[in-house]
């Protein structure tokens, strides 16, 4: 049903696509009873029928879980990962209220109208973000006219979204803690930079716009010439590019826009270039012939980063790249090498890959099996070409693996090329680039694919009577992440950077750790320049990588990239003496004459001819801290902002990317790049499952922004890349996770949700559920803001903060929370522990803000005339609150902030995003931790009248209420909050009973601690005989959960616990119930029923 709100005629309502959210569970959603949604539909559950193929044994298992959920139904126990019965609240389609006012890009936001009725994000998050950019917000130059400058600066870069897609959530993690950190660094009055930029990646964006060129017109890149292809990849990343732009955007990331930095741009090609050379001059970069990780369906080196080792637990089937039928892995096939010399003498190796036979040069055993003393020295013959290999002796064979013998190849194996290498032993490289067997293995398997000559060599070796069985064996296999084929490790010469003087200068730096201390501001002293990550347990891995690193290969046989500068001396090549020539410059003008003086000729007479390989995309990413600044060129930006003062990234990059880093920008600049560096976790979806395009659960952090209906989110699918296999699994279970689509849950809400996790632990289990929670959590303060606008009035002047005086100890108490809260937000944003102010915030709002404080002066305001004092305490709040909410929620604050009125006389800031954050230091003089002492146990009482209430079911009536203490003196804490503790507790007048009285007859009485009784008036609110008969059915059936519970075993520790729980809970419950009977029983004895009167 549409609900017009006419209270300002720009503003229209309409109702989201009838996608209503799964049925999901309250406690996930944070939602109490007077928060219930409507339910459109209620909860169903569909079991999965049981399979006629279904084992007895699985069958009765089956049953054994089903009866135990039957009895923990029946005690009132949720089983595990279920939501309790009748608990779960449908989503129901909230009404979207846009903003109309014609504003132009750039142009304010009209913040004279009145609030709609609801927090609606698309109304809240419009027209703001382009009045930043316009207003210059996030420039650092802007920054130092501010008045709570502090001179500091703050740099920081964006890890580089690739542009081979739209960002999803992992990266919206990445965004929302870092925009936190950057606007609060803001506020407080650094000069900030946050540079933004995108990442060229070079194989994954090339493999996409491959694919969509066969997709869309059937065509290959080598059908186009190379200058043709770029243009096709430069037309692509222009679409995507200004894509990732957009999600940045309504992501509310406060990027400087006009330092937007791209690895292919032409300033930061300079200084890819520039880096090559220097790193070559200085002895880092040579040209070898080394293994290499090969992807054949990409005809390219990658990097170790795009290699997937996926473990397989034996025999298993799977689908590549380039074959026909499924290819057969975690197989062991037994061959045997005959003795020369000796007819029944044979040595048997086991291998995974019988593909590589062709290429083996030896076998190798070790110097101490006594199974193969007697060999030592001795030749054997190979199983299929009958060539004499010898039998080596290697110390690094393990004699207990299988038979104790391992053929060795050189040209395929990294560790037998090591050990090829102690022995001398000469590679045979019999798989070439594209996958095929070479000339080397023969006529008869040459340029037949690897996958195919396995079956044949392995019938060759049947027929031959060499084959000595197959079994199955578990093994890693490396996959190409981008194409999802077998890696191969082939030999090629490739340009590699020498990593282990820089590495090594790397793992020894001294690196900072944080303490665990409670506001984590305590590091160990250290000497000038270490670096500090964080969390500290990365530092093993840090050190281990480096103290184990190789060379770095850096070259990649791809089209779209950085070019290498290096250049092939022709003449030097056509000599044949095997020794190529190769120069390096910066411009081809630069290698003519390097070449001239080192062959001797005129350089009229050379010919060069340019590498085609291009570099490795994290060559370039390595370069990003200071080459987005402008390096090699001394500009102010380098001067001013590097090092850059943080890097926060995700922690499965901390090698790749965040080491690469530490180790150029050391060489090339002579300085660390960063000297803090904060990781976090990978984002999982809610069942904790990574990510994953093909399993359907990569959102698009605007679909959670603004909703989505099931059917978009299909046809996403469709326009993706993914095959036809990959397509129906990923829509199958977007079917499972979202049947009836994504609610709309707003910018804010998910910046809040993702920085509520502790992301710098475990990994991030986010479900769209936590999101619509913290929708919910931005109407409460919506709602709060609105009544307190109410509350203000027109004409409302506030006072100055440090002038504001508290009239009551609730107004007291209200300052000193909001004081301590902003301490906490403080500590927090100092230490980087984001969930700690989420906490905080969430706190303050909703308890004690909107539950405590806001209900507690209700009726002051509605004295006649209004006190002045709570309008100016509301008005505090809502300044105070919304400046340390800023960083978390912008848009949100922004609204609302700009509707409070000005402080007179004050120079107030344009905008919420430069106005200074509340620090501990401008607030102290509210803090007042005894009187929030006291409070707690008004709070505390508020808790055990409520629960009287409920017992004796007065749900209109306001009993009156007395305290009681043994202790003399106890009472006067509750002296000052009379009148809230009556307001809060839904209850009437509250006296102090004396020490000794004796309680009037006919209240009910509970204990509130060891010393103090609380009493409530029952007589003539409550007709005792009807209410126990409504005790005695609920005691019924608390008693019936009871003996459920107590007969039922669970099968778990965590379910035994969650009983144990249960069953205090019903005992305590049990008892207060007998309580409340006997009482009502005396009073039954006491006086007639109204009945009876």
């Amino acid at each position: 049903m549409l609900r017009v709100w006419s209270a300002s005629p720009p503003l229209q309502t309409l109702l989201m696509p009838r996608s209503p959210l799964a049925s999901l569970p309250s406690r996930c959603w944070g939602l109490g009873p007077s928060q219930a949604l409507r339910r459109s539909h209620p909860l169903s559950t569909q079991s999965e029928p049981c399979r006629s193929s279904l084992s007895r044994r699985n069958h009765e298992a089956k049953q054994k879980r089903q009866r135990e959920k039957q009895m923990a139904l029946e005690a009132g126990i949720t089983p595990k990962g279920k939501a309790p019965a009748g608990s779960s609240k449908a989503w129901t389609p909230k009404e979207v209220v846009l903003y109309e006012v014609p504003t132009e890009p750039g142009e304010k936001k009209d913040v004279y109208r009145l609030l709609p009725p609801a927090y609606s994000p698309r109304y809240v998050e419009a027209a703001w973000y382009s009045w930043w950019v316009r207003e210059g917000f996030f420039k650092p130059e802007y920054q130092t006219r501010l008045p709570q400058a502090t001179g500091e600066t703050f740099s920081m870069c964006i890890p580089p979204p690739n542009v081979t897609g739209s960002l999803h959530i992992g990266h919206a993690l990445t965004v929302a803690i870092q925009d936190a950190l950057v606007r609060w660094h803001r506020m407080r009055g650094d000069q900030v930079l946050w540079i933004p930029g995108s990442d060229h990646a070079g194989i994954a964006t090339q493999a996409v716009v491959e694919k969509q060129l066969w997709k869309e017109r059937g065509m290959r890149r080598h059908e186009l010439s190379r200058e043709k292809f770029l243009r096709e990849v430069w037309k692509w990343k222009d679409k995507k590019g200004g894509e990732i732009s957009e999600q940045l955007q309504a992501l509310g990331a406060s990027l400087d826009w006009d330092r937007e930095c791209f690895t292919m741009d032409a300033g930061f090609s300079v200084a890819v270039t520039e880096a090559f050379v220097r790193l070559y001059e200085a002895g880092l970069l040579y040209r070898s012939q080394q293994l290499v990780n090969w992807s054949c369906t990409l005809r390219s080196a990658i990097s170790d980063i795009e290699v997937e080792s996926r473990p397989l637990p034996g025999h298993t089937e799977l689908q590549l790249p380039g074959c026909p039928t499924p290819v057969s892995f975690g197989l062991l096939v037994s061959v045997a090498f005959p003795v020369d010399g000796e007819p029944d003498a044979e040595v048997v190796v086991g291998t995974t890959r019988p593909e590589t036979l062709p290429g083996d040069v030896a076998v190798a055993v070790h110097p101490d099996d006594s199974r193969y003393t007697h060999l030592h020295g001795r030749q054997l013959r190979h199983p299929l070409t009958g060539q004499l290999l010898p039998l080596i002796t290697d110390s690094t064979v393990q004699p207990h693996v299988g038979t104790g013998a391992v053929k060795v190849t050189p040209a395929h194996s990294p560790a037998d090329a090591e050990l090829g290498a102690r022995h001398g032993l000469s590679p045979l490289s019999v798989i070439a680039e594209d996958g095929t067997m070479t000339s080397l293995c023969g006529d008869w398997l040459q340029g037949l694919h690897r996958f195919v000559a396995r079956e044949k060599i392995i019938s060759a070796l049947r027929e031959r009577g060499l084959f000595r069985g197959l079994q199955n064996h578990p093994m890693v296999l490396p996959i190409c992440s981008r194409s999802g084929d077998v890696i191969e490790y082939l030999l090629k010469s490739q340009w590699f950077v020498r990593c282990r003087e820089m590495g090594d200068r790397a793992a020894q730096m001294q690196v900072r750790c944080r303490k665990g201390s409670s506001n984590g501001l305590s590091v160990q002293a250290v000497e000038s320049g270490a670096l500090e990550l964080s969390p500290s347990f990365h530092q093993k891995n840090w050190q281990h990588w480096f103290s184990h690193i190789g060379d770095w290969c850096v070259s990649r046989q791809l089209w779209w990239g950085h070019r290498i500068p290096a250049y092939l001396v022709v003449e030097e090549h056509m000599k044949g003496d095997g020794e190529d020539c190769w120069v390096v410059g910066r411009t081809e003008t630069e290698a003519r004459k390097i070449a001239a003086e080192l062959t001797g000729r005129s350089e009229a007479e050379l010919t060069l001819q340019r590498d085609p390989d291009v570099l490795d995309t994290w060559f370039s990413s390595a370069l990003f801290p200071f080459a987005a600044l402008g390096w090699p060129q001394e500009t102010p930006d380098l001067a001013r902002f590097y090092p850059l003062s943080l890097l926060e990234t995700g922690s499965d990059l901390l090698l790749f990317w965040v080491g690469r880093m530490v180790m150029l920008g050391t060489q090339l600049t002579g300085q660390l790049p960063f000297t803090k560096v904060l990781l976090h976790s990978m984002v999982r979806d809610g069942q904790g499952r990574k990510m994953s395009k093909s399993l359907g659960n990569v959102l698009d952090p605007r679909d959670i922004i603004s909703g989505v209906e099931l059917q978009v989110l299909q046809e996403k699918l469709k326009d993706g890349n993914l095959d036809s296999t990959e397509l129906a699994i990923a829509a199958a279970a977007q079917r499972k996770d979202f049947p009836h689509g994504i609610p709309e849950c707003g910018t804010d809400a998910l910046r809040f949700a993702l920085c509520s996790h502790r992301a710098l632990g475990g990994d991030v289990h986010l479900s769209v559920s936590e999101v619509l929670s913290s929708r919910h959590f931005c109407n409460k303060i919506w709602n709060a803001l609105r009544f307190i606008l109410n509350a203000l009035g027109e004409g409302f002047v506030p006072q100055p903060a440090e002038e504001l005086s508290p009239s009551s100890p609730t107004d007291a108490w209200i300052l000193s929370r909001l004081a301590h809260t902003a301490q906490e937000c403080e500590r927090a944003f100092l230490a980087r522990e984001l969930p700690l102010i989420t906490h905080a915030l969430h706190h303050f709002w909703l308890h004690s803000l909107c539950d405590v404080y806001l209900e507690a002066v209700k009726p002051v305001l509605s004295h006649s005339p209004h006190p002045q004092g709570p309008p100016q305490v509301l008005f505090s709040c809502a300044d105070v609150g919304l400046r340390l909410l800023a960083p978390l929620m912008p848009f949100l604050a922004e609204e609302l902030w700009q509707r409070l009125p000005p402080r007179p006389g004050s120079n107030s800031a344009p905008s919420i995003s430069v106005a200074p954050y509340p620090t501990t230091h401008s607030l102290e003089h509210w803090r007042q931790p005894a009187l929030e002492q006291h409070f707690s146990q008004v709070q505390e009482a508020v808790q055990v009248l409520r629960a009287l209430r409920a017992t004796y079911q007065l749900t209109k009536a306001r009993p009156r209420v007395l305290l009681q203490s043994s202790e003399p003196g106890e009472l006067s804490l509750f002296k000052p909050f009379l009148e809230p503790l009556a307001t809060l507790g839904h209850c009437g007048a509250v006296g102090l009973l004396p020490p000794g009285v004796a309680a009037p007859s006919g209240w009910a009485q509970a204990p509130l601690s060891d010393t103090i009784q609380v009493y409530m008036e029952l007589q003539g609110l409550v007709d005792p005989q009807a209410h126990l008969a409504l005790l005695a059915a609920r005691r019924r059936k608390l008693q019936k959960q009871l003996d459920g519970l107590m007969a039922w075993t669970p099968s778990g520790g965590e379910e035994e616990t969650k009983r144990q729980q249960r069953l205090s809970s019903l005992q305590l419950e049990l008892s207060k119930l007998d309580k409340a009977a006997s009482h009502l029983r005396q009073l039954t004895d006491a006086c007639p029923s109204p009945k009876e009167l």
